[in-house]
């Protein structure tokens, strides 16, 4: 008896001692008292991995759009272990959950997932530091800076197009083969290393200048999703003491990258001392001494001014942590869009045609933000990339408290029953479609999965209600946690397109039928029997003579 009741005290006492076994039993029971085990779904090809898996290594769209089409708009799929995770392709469900973002976050595993890659920067923290951290740097994305940021868009766009036509040059008149995915990743490096740290990667010219930084961002977005281990270590956090090569690679990449960024904190820290004379014993820094708008300004001024409020305050631990936040999630979602951009228009001359010359029609001798945005069909071209082509497929919540999740149309369960809201309970997860929603045909019609720019000429009626902070879709995600760069994205996406569609045409290189998708954070474009050669879009380019 005693035995008993001390194995039973021992178990108890480890469960109590280990917060992370005892998040993984609470996990298995869940689905036993989840609602969503209402929901229809399909079967999962493994216990452990569920259908994450086979989503994540999906290199089309089918698998989603084979589980509309038989279950419906609502319906659930399988996590780790077996447990249910709720789909909603639904505008009112997917509002709901992302207006309040303090009652559905992050999961802890998926956090710990991001923060390998992109830091614990904004994208990472939750609840109120989330609002402090985003009210600090929202005026680093608004208009006014942007314009300001607009001619660094522009430079750098006008000297990629001067490398391309000096490849294009040496074919002597025939189509160079171009990797435009690798050059715009070059690309937009540069201009978020200018625009939000004021450092120069000179990217562009890496061949000829290797630069460390570079080179620890290249790390962290090209190190996979990993083995059995890493996904357990993603869930079961006592494991993580076990290393791996993936933590290894991305380690050494997160100490270059705070190294540098340290340095950038420091050396502008003592420029700014110097300059108001805030030595031993002098004057301290004030808001009023820190001037500029760019990123990093912002951050040192809440880190350093001594004026301000302690809520508008951030540690030197926090400002560290958004360099490699924004300079990996600042550039590769634009190169994704405009190489998926140039893919369309690869694809439809019509429309690359059409695009070229309104671009041509007009040529200021200074390309503004405003310049930008009145062109109508590239507006066009650009919405319709981020619609067709959404650089982040989906994203995934967890419902904090239970609720009952408002839906736009009845659905039904699997036992028949007709639904108007979604029954969640606490430690629910929720899988928001961001590509899914933008490329539904109840909203867009039966030519929802083609690139038709037209279509914004007479936007449907149902696209108002996709919750979206911008164009009408999902791209940048919706609600307080949506994208705060989306104004940075658009105005630079606009510059790239602008500048490369005047000079040159783009045609396929490859069959599209090879055209294959990889899922890790953004969605990248690899070629059926080149997977080992990593992403790439390899398109022809070649001059187009004025006319």
């Amino acid at each position: 008896m005693y035995c008993i009741v001390g194995s039973a005290a021992a178990v108890l006492a480890i469960l109590l001692l280990s917060p992370s076994l005892r998040d993984l039993i609470l996990r298995l029971i869940l689905p036993y008292f989840s609602p969503l085990r209402d929901l229809q779904g399909p079967t999962a090809p493994s216990w452990f991995y569920g259908n994450v898996k086979e989503l994540q290594m999906s290199s089309t769209d089918a698998l989603q759009d084979n589980w509309i089409a038989e279950y419906g708009p609502i319906f659930k799929f399988k996590a780790f272990f077996g447990t249910d995770r709720l789909f909603a392709l639904d505008t009112r469900a997917v509002g709901h959950v992302l207006s309040h973002a303090m009652d559905y976050q992050k999961p802890e595993q998926v956090r710990y997932n991001l923060g390998q890659v992109i830091g614990h920067g904004l994208l990472f923290v939750e609840g109120d530091k989330h609002k402090q951290q985003r009210k600090i740097m929202s005026p680093a994305f608004g208009p006014t800076q942007i314009r300001a940021l607009t001619s660094i868009f522009v430079e750098k766009s006008n000297q990629l197009r001067d490398i391309w036509i000096g490849l294009a040059t040496q074919t002597q008149g025939e189509e160079a083969t171009v990797d435009v995915l690798a050059w715009l990743n070059k690309m937009t490096l540069d201009v978020i290393g200018l625009a939000g740290f004021n450092y120069s990667f000179d990217a562009l010219n890496a061949e000829e200048k290797p630069n460390e930084l570079n080179e620890a961002v290249r790390t962290m977005f090209s190190s996979g999703s990993g083995n059995l281990l890493q996904s357990l270590q993603s869930i079961l956090p006592f494991l993580r003491i076990i290393p791996t090569e993936r933590q290894k690679r991305l380690a050494h990449a997160q100490a270059t990258m705070n190294r540098v960024g340290m340095s950038l904190l420091e050396s502008r820290k003592a420029a700014l001392r110097e300059a108001v004379g805030a030595t031993d014993g002098a004057p301290h820094v004030g808001r009023k001494d820190i001037q500029g708008k760019d990123l990093l300004s912002l951050l040192i001024k809440a880190n350093m001014a001594e004026d301000i409020k302690e809520d508008g305050r951030m540690s030197d631990q926090d400002v560290l942590a958004q360099v490699p936040t924004f300079l990996i999630a600042g550039h590769e979602t634009t190169s994704s869009a405009v190489t998926w951009a140039l893919y369309g228009l690869a694809l439809d001359q019509r429309v690359q045609d059409k695009l070229r010359a309104e671009l041509r029609e007009t040529a200021p001798e200074d390309v503004t933000m405003e310049f930008l945005s009145s062109l109508p069909y590239l507006d066009a071209v650009v919405r319709e990339t981020m619609r067709l082509h959404s650089p982040v497929p989906g994203t995934v919540r967890i419902a904090c408290k239970d609720d009952v999740i408002p839906t736009a149309k009845e659905w039904t369960d699997r036992h028949g029953v007709r639904r108007n809201g979604i029954p969640v309970k606490k430690g629910d997860p929720v899988f928001i479609p961001i590509k899914a929603l933008n490329r539904w045909e109840e909203i867009w019609g039966p030519d929802a999965a083609e690139f038709q720019p037209e279509r914004w000429e007479d936007i449907p009626e149902a696209a108002h209600a996709i919750p979206g902070i911008w164009g009408n879709s999902l791209a940048f995600s919706g609600g307080t946690r949506a994208c705060i760069g989306y104004r940075f994205s658009v105005i630079e996406m606009k510059a790239l397109v602008y500048t490369l569609v005047r000079t040159f045409r783009f045609t396929t290189s490859f069959d599209p039928a090879r055209l294959r998708l990889r899922n890790m954070i953004v969605t990248r474009p690899y070629l059926e029997g080149k997977e080992e050669d990593g992403p790439q879009m390899p398109l022809y380019v070649s001059i187009v003579a004025e006319d």
